[in-house]
């Protein structure tokens, strides 16, 4: 089962993707639809995050994390493996195979890269993310980093497919408004913004 999984989505990657319209899909209501300028792009801080499929009993999961509580825009947020890129980097893939070691304590060579979904640009921060999609064949033994790193989550594709598990909340932003906000509920764990938009895409691409 995982191993025709993987081979189907190394397939779709080598297709158009479906971008910004299957993004959007997971975005909030106050977040522009439309692409940033040329400018605010080349001067967005560049990262990536890895989107790392595994076998847990034969059925794909992909790892998540809960970032710990700090200063900042995505203070105990929901999140892919990843962070930004530092000028020792080859490329996107190496920068998201390194963040994933440093903080969820993946071995980067037991990752086969798959290929990447598409970009996105984040405004609170500044980043413009690439999200690179790799494998496992097994199962990584996850050592999260405890100053970055409050819980690692195990999340069966399944899961993410149930419609039942897409949600919508209201949720105070800044300047204390509260606004509508669509989210993936992972056992609990409210999963939302970037990253929610960055799952919509790759489950639009599974569906297609």
């Amino acid at each position: 089962m995982f191993d025709s999984f993987i081979n189907d989505l190394r397939r779709r990657l080598q297709g158009d993707l479906p971008g910004l319209e299957a993004q959007v899909g997971m975005a909030p209501a106050f977040r522009p639809r439309e692409l940033p300028d040329a400018a605010t792009l080349e001067q967005a801080r560049k990262s990536s995050v890895l989107v790392l499929f595994y076998p847990l009993q034969e059925t794909p999961h992909l790892v998540l994390m809960k970032r710990n509580e700090y200063p900042g825009v995505h203070s105990g947020q929901i999140s892919f493996p990843g962070g930004r890129v530092e000028e020792s980097d080859l490329d996107y893939h190496d920068t998201a195979l390194r963040e994933a070691q440093e903080e969820v304590g993946v071995n980067r060579h037991e990752v086969e890269i798959l290929g990447e979904l598409s970009k996105l640009y984040i405004p609170p921060s500044g980043f413009l993310v690439q999200p690179v999609v790799g494998f496992s064949r097994q199962r990584p033994d996850f050592v999260p980093d405890p100053s970055e790193v409050k819980e690692i989550l195990e999340v069966p594709v399944s899961h993410l497919q149930d419609a039942a598990n897409r949600k919508q909340m209201d949720m105070p932003i800044q300047g204390g408004i509260r606004k509508n906000i669509p989210y993936f509920d992972v056992f609990g764990h409210t999963v939302w913004g970037a990253t929610a938009m960055m799952l919509s895409e790759l489950l639009h691409l599974l569906k297609e």
